[in-house]
Formats: structure tokens, C-alpha cells, sequence
């Protein structure tokens, strides 16, 4: 009978551990990395790493993270592209940087007299319109469709010129390959039809943290209701 007790005992015993064991692993999977400076929020990583910004290491936050970042990409996803792009800043990138926001996206130049300064108001009035508490969420990029007169020093004058100078805006300078390609991710069509001239879609889109096309504008100062509504549920859902 002692035996058995001793027995029960050390199965009871070992079970425990288990379970604890358990939970220690579950607590050290929520471990989440971020910038001390806080370049990009209350945003988190899952993995060590430097800032995508100022490139400082990021530091194991005590806070529970709302929002880690998942290292898994679908194949919808445009995080899958490789091309190399220029910030309005001169900083080099790739598009699965900017993981972990809703992204509302389009596509211009800013040699452009006649939609592109629409197109662009447009976003500045999507902008305004995200509740204050959920704009830390949402990154608002625009992409030249003229990479060899778009540079950084251009795209970061035409930022300033239209107010677009806050840290929710990126503005991108790519190659006329990777340009295409990601314009045809959005299903955007442009040909130049002058140096300085181009004919284009003229479409806002918008990605979910992992990437992937959840909606699409079509048109010039048309109604944002709809959209203005999908971000606010992407970010409440992801």
C-alpha cells in the first residue's frame, strides 16, 4: 500500500511539472520586442531585432503585447515581393517592413498636375478621418510610378509641399521592374506618355497587417464612407 502511494505521489508530482513546465514555455512565447524610443508606437515584434527606423535594438517589453507580429506571410501577401525600394528619406527598404499595420496605399507621381494632387487629398482626407485613438495603427504610402525622376530628395519635397511630412506617411521610390510588378499586384495600370507624362488607374488600396488586399477605391474625391469604414475593421480584427 505504501508502494502505491509513493507511486501516486510521484505521478501527481511529475504531472505538475509538466504543467508547469507548460506555462513557462506559453509566458515565454509572449515575450514581445520594441523600440525603446518608440519610433513606431506601441507596435511590437515576436523577435529580437533593430527598429526598422532609427535602427536601434529592440528591447523585451513588460507590457502583454495586444499585437505580435507573426513571421508567417500568405501567398496573397505583398510582403512576398523583393524589390528594394527608397524612402522620401533616402532609406532603403523592402515592403515586409512595413508589417504589422493597415496600409493604405497608392500609386502617383509628382509631376502630376491633374489627379495625383486629387488622389493625393484623397488620402490626406482618409487620414483625417480614422479615429485619433486608431491612427498609430494605419501607414499611408504612396508610390511613384516614375522612379527615375521620383528620387528620395523630390518625393520628400513633394511630402512637404502636401502636407504629408507625419510619421504615418512613407512615400516610395522603387525600379520601373519592381514598379510595374507592384502595380500589377493592385491591378493599376499606367504608361508614360511624355518624360515627364502619365496616364494611370486611379485606385487607393488597402492591406491588412499581413499584407494582404482587403479593399479598394476607384476614382477621384469619391465617397470614402466604405473604405474609411474597412480600415477601422481591419485593424479591429487583426
Amino acid at each position: 500500500m505504501k508502494t502505491l502511494k509513493y507511486l501516486l505521489l510521484l505521478v501527481v508530482t511529475a504531472t505538475l511539472l509538466v504543467s508547469c513546465d507548460k506555462k513557462t514555455s506559453k509566458e515565454t512565447d509572449k515575450v514581445a520586442y520594441q523600440c525603446p524610443m518608440k519610433c513606431e508606437g506601441d507596435k511590437v515584434y515576436s523577435e529580437k531585432g533593430n527598429c526598422p527606423v532609427c535602427e536601434m535594438k529592440l528591447r523585451p517589453t513588460s507590457k502583454v503585447a495586444t499585437k505580435v507580429l507573426s513571421s508567417f506571410i500568405s501567398e496573397e501577401s505583398i510582403f512576398n515581393l523583393t524589390t528594394k525600394w527608397n524612402t522620401q528619406d533616402g532609406k532603403e527598404i523592402e515592403l515586409k517592413e512595413l508589417k504589422g499595420k493597415t496600409l493604405v496605399m497608392v500609386m502617383i507621381y509628382t509631376t502630376c498636375k491633374a489627379a495625383c494632387p486629387r488622389l493625393t487629398a484623397d488620402m490626406r482626407n482618409i487620414e483625417d478621418k480614422i479615429p485619433a485613438d486608431l491612427k498609430n495603427e494605419v501607414e499611408f504610402i504612396l508610390v511613384s510610378i516614375d522612379p527615375v525622376n521620383d528620387t528620395p530628395e523630390k518625393l520628400k519635397a513633394f511630402a512637404k509641399e502636401n502636407f504629408l511630412e507625419g510619421p504615418q506617411w512613407t512615400l516610395l521610390q522603387g525600379t520601373e521592374s519592381g514598379v510595374r510588378e507592384f502595380a500589377n499586384v493592385l491591378a493599376v495600370k499606367y504608361k508614360q506618355i511624355s518624360p515627364l507624362d502619365f496616364s494611370h488607374s486611379n485606385i487607393i488600396s488597402v492591406f491588412n497587417p499581413g499584407g494582404e488586399l482587403v479593399h479598394q477605391q476607384e476614382g477621384l474625391g469619391v465617397d470614402n464612407k466604405e473604405t474609411i469604414k474597412k480600415i477601422i475593421e481591419t485593424i479591429n480584427t487583426h
